[in-house]
């Protein structure tokens, strides 16, 4: 390691200490505070099974809410990634469509949940609008950033003959970029299901609702089943994304090289 190194990581371990300091991050209150977590603990394992039909059914409320909210906020990022894009409009189309994106991902989804509790009132309806906002903000940004790597070569090919914008859009960007959208929309999914989660704790209806309520009463036992239950399901997710990506993205891709070549 040069010298160089050495000086780089020593201020940053300098900056941290200097942060934990500013922000009082004490290591030993995290250690005083053990005991708690362990009371909490044997709490959790005091699981009572007839809740179980309940989180069930909350965790099946929470995925329906998940599902709509990317699909339907992706189905609303895509043109939006298509107008943000550099490669395929002037400045005056693709900033002005960039600060709005910029915009809606200030805000973190329990944010909007807030707004449109305020707005349509408590429940899942809210949380669903939360989930499209945060999707479209997070889906066009990736998007429009895979479109823009996609190679000029074809584009150019494509563009020589004379073909509208929506045909080189059709007929070149979707299909090149198609690969990494399912990604995105598979990653997106994951996190909503996730998130929707959280969301309960400002009202927004799904499983939340129920961990949040829970843990405000000190029901760690019931809030263990919830939890649980998030727990099983984000990994059969997680199982089914691979399954899905093996089987399309990477077959997509592997095609992909053996047309070049």
């Amino acid at each position: 390691m040069t010298p160089k190194n050495n000086i780089v990581i020593g201020i940053i371990v300098a900056l941290v200490v200097v942060a934990s300091y500013n922000v009082d991050a004490n290591p030993l209150e995290f250690v005083e505070g053990l005991p708690n977590l362990v009371i909490v603990v044997e709490e959790m394992f005091l699981v009572e099974p007839k809740y179980i039909p309940t989180a069930l059914w909350a965790m099946f409320e929470t995925i329906q809410m998940a599902f709509i909210g990317t699909v339907v906020g992706t189905a609303i990022a895509l043109p939006l990634s298509m107008l943000a894009a550099r490669n395929l409009n002037s400045k005056y189309v693709y900033a002005p469509v960039r600060a709005l994106l910029a915009a809606i991902r200030t805000f973190p989804s329990i944010l909007w949940a807030i707004l449109f509790v305020i707005m349509v009132g408590l429940g899942t309806f809210a949380g669903v609008l939360a989930i499209v906002m945060y999707t479209v903000g997070f889906v066009a940004k990736l998007q429009y950033e895979a479109i823009e790597t996609i190679d000029s070569d074809p584009m150019d090919a494509v563009s020589s003959i004379g073909v509208s914008k929506w045909q080189l859009i059709r007929y070149v960007v979707i299909p090149e970029s198609a690969s990494h959208l399912l990604s995105q929309i598979l990653y997106m999914f994951d996190y909503n299901v996730r998130q929707t989660s959280i969301l309960g704790l400002v009202g927004a209806g799904g499983i939340g609702f129920y961990i949040i309520n829970y843990i405000k009463f000190f029901e760690y036992g019931k809030a263990a089943i919830f939890m649980l239950v998030v727990l099983v399901t984000v990994l059969f997710i997680d199982w089914a994304s691979v399954k899905i990506r093996d089987k399309y993205i990477i077959k997509s891709q592997h095609g992909m090289e053996v047309t070049t070549k």
